[in-house]
């Protein structure tokens, strides 16, 4: 229970600080090749291939788990006390961490399957971005999403407690956490029930990832973010809030689409509306994106999107609240849905569309 007793203080600020020598992990390269990859069990972790269960039981008896077997396709398991990982032939196609050490959890790195590196964690310019993760800007008026220089904690509070996961064998994983959102010393504001579905990759090295998240107001909770214009009506950087990814540093000829067909942007920056939306970049002479797709049922759907397209930074998030801010009054709920594809090349405002009416086939099939 070691792994749930921490994850249970996540808000401890010994677990919590950052070094300001935190080294960034932002490349679009291939991630790293693991020579050895052990896999161990805890309770509150469940590993459903008879194989894996096995294999952590050995790790139980003896201390330590042998190399975990690789399947025909290439693809195994990482699982670690804080995180659960995907590999492909030994590159990690994505990885989930929810250990206590994390501000908040997320998955990095993130991968097209045998392809190039999509995400970045924790840049110089901005340390609290972590891969593709979700946070609220502004609850209450306190700041869940910049964390302080000093501590390395944000104003608000991100807690969760120990995960259900499941790595299932045919490589499809899926992660239930139950979160609490308060200000630092405070009680509870917003809890969260969120379920993440990961889909085993196709032969061509894509896959998905279902967000499935209930908020539901412990007290009556305002949803804010900083205005996306000034007075003037410039187009600043505010306006953020919600799911969003930071691309790789250094994926070149980054180009975004939506289902409706090319973005124009201000300052670097698109704001706009439509039920999807792809990034893609080149690393290693190989493209890749993500694409983001909107469940029609989401608060102020088609989503608006929020995109900076300013090498080396890239950021995109459909950020549900970036024109308004919600109030959710005690006890009242707010669910959100999106798929998350990533996927080798590029896709045309044709194929998001076939995505979109796909997920929403999926979405129907579901409820």
């Amino acid at each position: 229970m070691q792994l749930a007793s921490r994850v249970l203080a996540s808000n401890a600020v010994a677990g919590r600080r950052r070094s300001a020598s935190t080294v960034s992990l932002c490349s679009g390269h291939s991630a790293g090749l693991l020579e050895n990859f052990c896999l161990i069990t805890f309770g509150l972790i469940k590993i459903t291939t008879m194989k894996s269960a096995f294999i952590g039981a050995l790790a139980l008896l003896f201390g330590a788990a042998g190399p975990l077997a690789v399947s025909a396709s290439g693809l195994a398991w990482d699982q670690k006390p804080d995180s659960l990982a995907l590999l492909k032939d030994g590159q990690i196609v994505w990885r989930f961490n929810y250990g206590g050490k994390e501000i908040k959890p997320n998955f990095h790195p993130l991968a097209v399957a045998g392809g190039p590196m999509l995400s970045c964690y924790q840049p110089k310019d901005h340390p609290w971005h972590r891969g593709l993760w979700f946070s609220w800007k502004y609850v209450n008026k306190v700041n869940y999403w910049e964390e302080s220089k000093k501590t390395g904690l944000p104003e608000g509070v991100t807690a969760w407690k120990a995960p259900e996961v499941h790595a299932k064998p045919d490589f499809s994983a899926r992660f239930v956490l139950d979160l609490n959102y308060h200000p630092s010393n405070g009680p509870v504001v917003l809890t969260e029930h969120r379920v993440i579905t990961v889909s085993a990759p196709d032969q061509a090295g894509g896959y998905h990832l279902d967000w499935d998240m209930t908020f539901r107001a412990a007290a009556t909770a305002l949803l804010d973010r900083a205005p996306p214009v000034d007075e003037n009506g410039v187009n600043r950087s505010g306006g953020y809030a919600g799911l969003g990814i930071r691309g790789a540093e250094d994926l070149r000829d980054a180009q975004v689409a939506t289902s409706e067909g090319p973005v124009e942007y201000e300052n670097h920056r698109f704001r706009g509306r439509a039920p999807a939306l792809d990034f893609s970049g080149v690393a290693d002479g190989r493209a890749g994106g993500v694409a983001f797709l909107d469940d029609s049922a989401n608060l102020n759907s088609p989503t608006p999107w929020y995109v900076i397209n300013a090498p080396p930074m890239y950021y995109i998030s459909p950020a549900v609240i970036t024109y308004h801010p919600q109030t959710l009054e005690t006890g009242e709920t707010l669910a959100l849905r999106y798929r998350v594809v990533v996927h080798p090349d590029r896709l045309t405002p044709e194929q998001l569309r076939q995505a979109s009416a796909q997920y929403k086939t999926d979405l129907g099939a579901a409820r």
